[in-house]
């Protein structure tokens, strides 16, 4: 087969994209990637060659039709890229399936009304997972287009991990645990293996850590349990989101401080965590090169919450054994890794302090009873290699 995949992945504050040439070999080869980071001040949508070489470069534009100015011109430059092959699919990433999307499908009207009405639980990511692929089947009405689930990798978690302690009627319409990051899990559980067939069976934790976080406890490839629960919301710390909280404290901020549900959606998502704490940013990059004392304690708070559920991954297991850290903070944090590791040495987590500094692939100490490694995720040939089984 041969032509080429585009590999959309619109997260909650970033767009990033691949294109992929299918060549007859097992895996998609990568020819160039975009990003789009709205963290930036002047967010621009930029595209590299596998060199690092820029060979698009435009402003970020938006009109009453969401992307489609930004999307129309993506795909215009594409067809002009590929020359003499042809784009094949479009594959997303779609934050939520629901209890009914537990593998790579095929976008079609109804299921795509399926898929926006699980908003609800998602409403920071799902609109913005599912807006491009409705604006794509109107520029492109025949180009396939392929949804890829976050929630898919955990589709095997079972009670009681995956269970609240609510009425089992509230279970039985789809109240349940389902986990989140399940593309960047997928794509570390494959790594495994390659680096040590023994690591594939040791008891892991990864720590997907970024704009948003959560972690993962894994073995044999498998999802034993995780931090996220029915919706983005649970969990870890994130840059805007506030993780776990006492359910008293949303009856408060409802019956006591009259907050509308509404206003308490928008403070949880989007004005609590990194932001709300330190009341300067949500970005770890800026709040790491602060001096105010504020970003200080909102990264002390993070590493904290991150370490903390560790400890409850690592009981899923059994035990620990070895700890991953992904994402764009556990890749490019050194102070982040440090300061959780920190608080994991009763565990038997040994960081050796130059590694991480070097921001080697290993960073444990060679005798630390736990291994520590460092494995850049990558969610967008993931998709594409699902694309690929579905063509």
């Amino acid at each position: 087969m041969s032509g080429a995949i585009l590999v959309l992945n619109s997260g909650s504050s970033s767009i990033k994209f691949g294109l992929y040439a299918l060549t007859g070999k097992s895996d998609p080869n990568l020819l160039c990637k975009g990003l789009l980071d709205e963290h930036d001040a002047t967010p621009r949508l930029t595209i590299k060659d596998v060199s690092g070489n820029v060979v698009f470069d435009q402003p970020r534009h938006r009109d009453d039709n969401g992307n489609r100015v930004l999307l129309t011109g993506l795909l215009e430059w594409i067809d002009a890229y590929l020359t003499g092959d042809r784009l094949l699919a479009i594959g997303h990433r779609v934050v939520h399936g629901g209890r009914d999307f537990v593998t790579p499908v095929e976008v079609t009207d109804a299921i795509l009304d399926a898929l926006f009405a699980l908003t609800p639980l998602a409403p920071m990511h799902q609109p913005s997972g599912l807006s491009p692929i409705r604006t794509l089947r109107s520029l492109r009405p025949g180009l396939r287009q392929i949804a890829c689930f976050d929630t898919a990798y955990h589709r095997r978690l079972a009670p009681p991990v995956n269970r609240y302690a609510l009425p089992r009627r509230y279970e039985a319409i789809g109240i349940h645990r389902y986990g989140f990051h399940g593309l960047s899990y997928e794509f570390i559980a494959g790594c495994l293996p390659e680096i040590s067939p023994a690591l594939a069976s040791k008891r892991t934790v990864v720590a997907h850590l970024g704009s948003g976080s959560s972690l993962c406890a894994m073995r044999q490839g498998t999802s034993v349990d995780t931090t996220m629960g029915l919706t983005p919301l649970d969990g870890l710390m994130m840059a805007t989101r506030c993780g776990a909280i006492d359910p008293g404290v949303l009856l408060y901020l409802q019956q006591g401080l009259g907050m509308s549900v509404g206003d308490i959606e928008h403070l949880l998502y989007n004005k609590s965590g990194l932001l709300g704490v330190s009341e300067l940013s949500g970005d770890m990059r800026v709040l790491l090169a602060s001096a105010d004392p504020r970003a200080a304690e909102a990264i002390d708070l993070f590493c904290l919450y991150a370490a903390r559920e560790v400890t409850v991954m690592a009981n899923a297991l059994g035990g620990l054994e070895c700890l991953v850290f992904t994402g764009g903070i556990g890749e490019h944090s050194i102070k982040v890794r440090q300061k959780i590791c920190d608080r994991l040495q009763w565990l038997g987590v040994q960081l050796d302090m130059v590694a991480n500094d070097r921001g080697n692939q290993r960073i444990s100490k060679e005798n630390s009873p736990v291994e520590i490694r460092i494995i850049p995720t990558n969610e967008e040939i993931m998709i594409a290699r699902h694309c690929l089984e579905m063509l």
